[in-house]
């Protein structure tokens, strides 16, 4: 799944699932923007790619301003040329009882998870669209209802990532002349910061456990893997799609 001379755009990517990707596009040969809240730690990822004799640039953006946004694609352009993939992967997680979650959580949930994934797509898409070719890829969950469950105590959470899905299946269908393909992955438990194995006491390790048939949590590495199989030329004709990576947990 060679990506040489394409240029990858990977938001969220200073840790966990988002660095996974970066640094597996990056193995692949793509030049690749590796972009997150802090610019120290963008940096750190973007060393160990350069160690790897890999081309990569770190960029500090806050998804949720289109300011910020807007400004990471010119300087995209401006140093590599033109833009291939969007990994839209930065997002947030609050766990909160439904009627305590306030205005503000609510809406800070949805900037990030939803309205950022919304303004990377759009801006990104409108250099896809002429060069005719391009690769958008958005990290959802099983935790988006209809085709995925629902979880308590996240319903911002669950509200945000069925945007995702919904946005991705409707982009799909107006990109696709332009071909431009667009495709959601929804993780399952994967090992991250955000839900960290090592750190949950053994109960919780065994209820996590009980609906995944896999009896394990997923690695940052596997959804790397189907983000790669999505950014490169042996996914052509797949867009539209959700892929799920969980371990069994909806089948099961």
């Amino acid at each position: 799944m060679d990506l040489k001379n394409k240029v990858a755009i990977i938001t969220g990517a200073r840790r966990g699932m988002g660095k996974a990707d970066a640094l597996l596009l990056a193995k692949e040969g793509a030049k690749v923007v590796v972009s997150d809240i802090s610019l120290e730690d963008c940096q750190k990822v973007v060393d160990e790619i350069k160690n790897n004799d890999g081309e990569a640039m770190a960029f500090q953006c806050d998804v949720s301003k289109k300011a910020e946004v807007e400004k990471m694609i010119a300087e995209t352009l401006k140093k590599f040329g033109h833009i291939d993939i969007l990994v839209n992967n930065a997002g947030i997680l609050q766990y909160k009882p439904f009627v305590e979650i306030t205005e503000e959580d609510w809406d800070k949930m949805m900037a990030i998870n939803l309205k950022g994934y919304f303004l990377c797509a759009q801006a990104v898409a409108k250099e896809m669209i002429e060069q005719k070719s391009g690769s958008i890829i958005n990290v959802a969950s099983i935790a988006m209802g209809q085709v995925g469950v629902g979880f308590s105590n996240i319903v911002h959470y669950c509200a945000s990532k069925g945007g995702i899905a919904a946005m991705s299946q409707a982009l799909a269908i107006e990109l696709a002349p332009y071909n431009i393909r667009v495709n959601a992955i929804a993780p399952g438990a994967i090992n991250t910061p955000m839900a960290d194995w090592d750190k949950m006491d053994k109960a919780m390790q065994e209820s996590s456990l009980i609906r995944i048939p896999l009896r394990r949590f997923g690695k940052p590495e596997e959804i790397a893997d189907s983000v790669l199989f999505l950014a490169s030329d042996k996914s052509s004709y797949i867009t539209g799609a959700i892929i799920v990576v969980d371990g069994g947990y909806i089948a099961g």
